[in-house]
């Protein structure tokens, strides 16, 4: 895939420009943290050549200045909200981050257990944390929130609220989820460090929407198609037009709170810090863009891949009729259609012709390689051999399993499981070439070479099984379903 993005850049200029933040405000600054800190694989696929880790990067060069504080929802907690992308509990991710930041001994201060009634049940994670040595505290709804402002900004309000002690320049306030209280958070630590005169200040640091990137730029919209369950909109803010008379692209949540987050703001620093949303943002995306047109393509590609995702999501009821229809909205602003992917053209001609499953993975170059459903083999297993036997240069007469062992595996999947289909699934695969590689160096040699298959695209006449899915996605294969059970 060819490179639209600078990595390298990103990180020296997006790190100057929090840096340059942080002088404002009294060499303090509580910085609202968005998105993903590990594994930002929506960046890396529309932003060709953005590091997945580039956010834990950028905030491993802050060092000794820096420090955490997370934030959970307590509803979340009560309902073991799940993480669809991961498949485990906002709590479970929430420690999960933990950790992965004290790996690289990055400070986290304390868990900010937020919106907490005396009904909610919290002991479990409070036991956790204790476990850990991480401080925890209880936010309540604050008082008067949104519309009286005077209670809010008050002993009653944001007093109420325990304070946090900090120490560090920088305070990255962060999240397992959306909606988990970073904001109020922030507000609520400024609050109490000007009441102790310390002049510290807030920030908002989003990958997207790119602020000067256009309201109909493929890579905005497909920050759109990425959230189109929680119905975020682009919008051109009104206010940054009329503070500068200049067009900036932010979304409607931001946008809408922006006057009561102003009006705050104003009350406890007694001063105007922003005179818009988008002024709030240190976002410094569009400069390290070094070749938009392969960015453009890269998200129209996503903005397909997730109106397919939001179409096999509606069968199966995990999302509304009315979610596809936003969904399928976007692909039309800029005249998208599912024929535009190639790979899924492909593997559905394919299907009809043998008819049967079929699965294709594009090699780039205009290579696709394809694999049918047998009774061995799962289209999956079979494309992924096919496709690794490819970039190998094995020849096609060569098997990396032979039919003695298949049969073998087959024969015992008969007698042991109740399923009707006994093929090997590709997680069945993956383990048996791990094993016949200790003995077979051509093996061995194919899976040295699993790092190419990195970034392909890769279509399913079908719904695969969850288990195949997550073996492509754990592959970094770009993979797309036709919504068919």
């Amino acid at each position: 895939m060819k490179q639209g993005f600078d990595s390298e850049k990103y990180l020296k200029i997006q790190s100057e420009k929090i840096k340059e933040r942080i002088k404002m405000f009294d060499n303090k600054l509580y910085l609202e943290f968005g998105g993903k800190i590990f594994d930002d694989y929506h960046a890396s696929r529309v932003l060709p050549g953005f590091n997945p880790d580039n956010k834990i990067k950028l905030l491993q060069q802050f060092e000794d200045d820096l420090e955490v504080i997370f934030c959970i929802n307590a509803n979340d907690i009560e309902k073991s909200k799940i993480r669809a992308d991961y498949g485990i509990s906002y709590e479970l991710e929430l420690l999960r981050l933990i950790e992965k930041l004290q790996e690289r001994k990055i400070s986290i201060n304390s868990v900010v257990v937020t919106m907490y009634h005396d009904e909610n049940h919290i002991e479990h994670l409070e036991k956790l944390l204790k476990e850990r040595n991480i401080k925890m505290y209880i936010h309540r709804p604050t008082p008067g929130y949104p519309d009286d402002v005077d209670t809010i900004v008050s002993e009653e309000g944001y007093g109420k609220n325990p304070y946090i002690e900090t120490t560090k320049k920088l305070v990255v306030v962060t999240a397992p989820g959306p909606n988990s209280g970073k904001l109020g958070t922030c507000l609520s630590q400024l609050y109490h460090e000007h009441k102790r005169g310390v002049k510290a200040g807030y920030a908002k640091f989003e990958t997207f929407p790119v602020w000067n990137l256009s309201l109909l730029d493929p890579v905005n919209i497909a920050y759109e198609a990425a959230t189109v369950d929680l119905k975020d909109v682009n919008m051109i803010d009104p206010f940054h037009i009329e503070a500068y008379g200049e067009s900036a692209v932010n979304y409607n949540r931001d946008i809408s709170t922006f006057p009561i987050l102003k009006n705050i703001l104003q009350k406890i620093t007694g001063s105007e810090i922003y005179k818009s949303p988008t002024d709030m943002g240190v976002n410094m995306i569009k400069q390290c863009i070094i070749d938009e047109d392969a960015c453009k393509n890269a998200a129209k590609e996503e903005i397909i891949r997730r109106y397919y995702n939001t179409l096999c999501d509606y069968k199966q009821r995990i999302c509304d009729e009315k979610t596809v229809k936003r969904s399928k909205a976007l692909m039309d602003k800029l005249e998208l259609s599912l024929e535009d992917r190639k790979v899924a053209k492909i593997a559905n001609e394919k299907a009809k012709e043998k008819g049967t499953n079929v699965l294709a993975i594009s090699l780039g170059d205009d290579k696709v390689i394809t694999g049918k459903e047998t009774k061995l083999l799962s289209c999956a297993s079979a494309a992924f051999l096919n496709a690794i036997k490819e970039i190998t240069k094995i020849p096609d007469d060569e098997y990396l399993l032979s039919p003695a062992v298949l049969n073998g595996i087959y024969n015992m999947k008969q007698k042991t499981s109740y399923n009707t289909s006994y093929f090997l699934n590709l997680p069945e695969v993956l383990i048996v070439l791990s094993i016949c590689s200790v003995t077979n160096p051509i093996i061995e040699k194919a899976i040295n070479e699993l790092g190419k298959l990195r970034n392909c695209e890769a279509h399913c006449s079908y719904m695969l099984e969850k288990a195949e899915m997550n073996a492509l996605k754990n592959l970094g294969i770009h993979l797309t379903c036709e919504p068919i059970m």
